[in-house]
């Protein structure tokens, strides 16, 4: 039973390769896009931000957001095939620790 249902499914993606008129194996996929998005919400105090872009294997974005402990992150970042991934994370104010402890201005690249 399991054959057949695998031929069966086959065959399905067979016929709709067929009706769009190219074969799904051939393509030219060239990844390229752009977004970007903010959220301020005052009633909940959630303040966050994001864009981002691609085109090709280059990706470079940069994302920010409000700390639960009063700091602000700002997180930018880029990836390509040759160098892989890297981020550059910058913390921004005077964050409070749970057990009093501060900590302000801090950076870390990865």
């Amino acid at each position: 039973m399991l054959k057949i249902t695998f031929f069966a499914a086959c065959l399905v993606i067979s016929a709709l390769a067929e009706y769009h008129g190219h074969d799904y194996y051939d393509y030219d996929a060239y990844p390229k896009y752009k977004f970007e998005y903010g959220v301020d919400d005052s009633h909940t105090g959630d303040k966050k931000s994001q864009w981002e872009q691609r085109d090709g294997e280059i990706v470079v974005g940069s994302y920010s957001l409000d700390e639960a402990d009063g700091s602000h992150r700002v997180v930018t970042y880029n990836s390509d095939d040759h160098n892989g991934f890297h981020a550059h994370v910058l913390r921004v104010g005077h964050g409070q620790h749970p057990h009093g402890e501060s900590y302000s201005n801090i950076e870390q690249h990865f």
